[in-house]
Formats: C-alpha cells, structure tokens, sequence
C-alpha cells in the first residue's frame, strides 16, 4: 500500500528529545498521512507517548521539529497552541473520565469548555456522538457505574466532541477483555474512516492493531526500526522488530536489567 505524503497532518523532522541525560528520541523522522490510522509500537520506555505528547505540545522537541498541518508545533505561542490543540482529540490510557460528572456530561465537557454552543445543541451533539459509540442509552450513568471498556468508549466519544482532524490514543486497548478490545479496535477503524479523520493509535496489542492500522511504525532505543504496512512490518528482518512482533523471549531485548556477572555478585556476598 502506497501512502500519499504530499501533505501529511503530522510529520516529525529529526526529532530530538530527552529527560534529564536521557535520550528518548535521536533525529526521528517520519510522516502521519491524512485519513489514515498509524499506530506507533515499540518496547517500553520506547519514545511513543512521548511523542503524542510533543503533538499536543505539552512537551517541546529539544532539536528538530514537530508539524502540524504545516505548523511547527514548538514555536506556537500559548493562543497558537490552543487554537491547534481544539484541532485534535486525545483518548488517554483507561479514559480518565471525570468521576463526578455523569457520561452525559463528560461528553459535554469540551463542548461547554471550547464552544459558546447552546445546552440544546450541546444536548443533541453529545447524544450524536454516544450514539456513535453505542452508548446513547447510558447517557445518565456514572463513571462508576459502568465497565472498563464502556468507559474507553465514553471517552472516545468525548474526544470526538469538538469533531477533530487528529485523534489520538494512548494505549487503548490496554485492560479489556477480548470482546470490549475487539469492539474498541472496530470503533477505532470505523470512525476514522466515517469521519474522515487521522489517527495515531500507541499501543502494545499486535494483533487488533496490526488488523486495523494502514502504517506501523516501530520506535526503539531512540530511532524507528521499522516503519511500513503491517504486512511490511511483520517480515522485517531487523532482529528488534522480529523480537517485538513474534514476542520472542530472547532477543535485543534482555529479559535481565544490565549488571554484575551472577559469579560477581555471589562471589562478593561470600567474601564479606
């Protein structure tokens, strides 16, 4: 599959960013095509939140840059940066609802806070989006009062509220069982292309992510071992990326954290 990079929505040009003295990107340079879902994987600790946050500009890149629709990212003044941020949706990692405010009203939340809409548009525009979620019926209900994977849901239709060019998703699939996971992976697939919209999906689960991104994009220690189709990402020969999507034991990655040698630190503990 062919992408059309003449005018991405998001291109990262030689990325640089770090905490403290450590790297987490070194010159990451990769484009995000429009109306397409792209899914960013990698081992732990690996840069992809990292980078989601750079999109959303909470963090700003140390080198290099972050576009936007052709916006540098890292140089938006604080109006700017708003004014870019209300152009993207952000599913975090298990929702993050508001716990004393009803499903109806987490989804009216951005509607009330960005807009100047009235309460009988705001009602039937939240209406509209829990719908799309199959969660019009639970419109009255607490964050407690529903499960995991109801809640992932109710989230996504807050992230759609403001109907955003780029929704992003931070680990959506973590903590749910197969059915509300496999529900969440078609929702995901089906509003991108329904809406029209980009998705940038971070997450660890291989298969429902393989299944419904168009590009992969593998980040480790620092640099992209990977980037293609799923079907290009899953013959790569890159010892890293083979480990990583056949979830191979032994590998680049080390099952033990760097240290002394077994004999070292026995040895030691008998001669004190």
């Amino acid at each position: 599959m062919a992408f059309d990079d003449a005018s991405p929505l998001v291109e990262c040009r030689d990325l640089r960013f770090g905490y403290g003295e450590r790297p987490i990107l070194d010159g990451v340079r990769f484009t995000v095509p429009r109306g397409k879902v792209t899914a960013l994987m990698g081992a732990s600790g690996g840069g992809k939140t990292t980078v989601l946050r750079l999109v959303g500009g909470q963090v700003r890149a140390q080198a290099g840059q972050l576009l936007f629709d052709g916006q540098d990212i890292g140089t938006l003044d604080r109006d700017g940066l708003y004014a870019a941020r209300r152009r993207m949706g952000m599913l975090f990692q298990f929702g993050a609802l508001f716990t004393d405010l009803s499903v109806f009203d987490n989804v009216a939340f951005p509607l009330r806070e960005h807009t100047t809409l009235s309460e009988a548009l705001v009602r039937d525009i939240v209406l509209m989006k829990l719908n799309a979620v199959g969660l019009r019926g639970a419109r009255d209900l607490m964050p407690a009062q529903i499960s995991g994977g109801m809640a992932r849901r109710v989230a996504l239709a807050r992230a759609i509220a403001l109907d955003p060019e780029l929704i992003m998703y931070d680990e959506p699939f973590a903590g749910l069982d197969p059915i509300s996971l496999g529900t969440s992976a078609q929702l995901i697939r089906r509003l991108n292309d329904t809406l029209g919209i980009t998705s940038i999906v971070v997450s660890h689960d291989l298969e429902e992510t393989f299944r419904i991104a168009d590009q992969v994009i593998i980040l480790a220690n620092g640099r992209i071992a990977a980037q293609g189709t799923p079907a290009q990402v899953m013959v790569s020969d890159d010892p890293l990326v083979r480990q990583f999507v056949h979830a191979q034991p032994e590998g680049p990655v080390h099952f033990h954290y760097p240290g002394p040698s077994v004999d070292q630190d026995f040895s030691a503990g008998l001669r004190s």
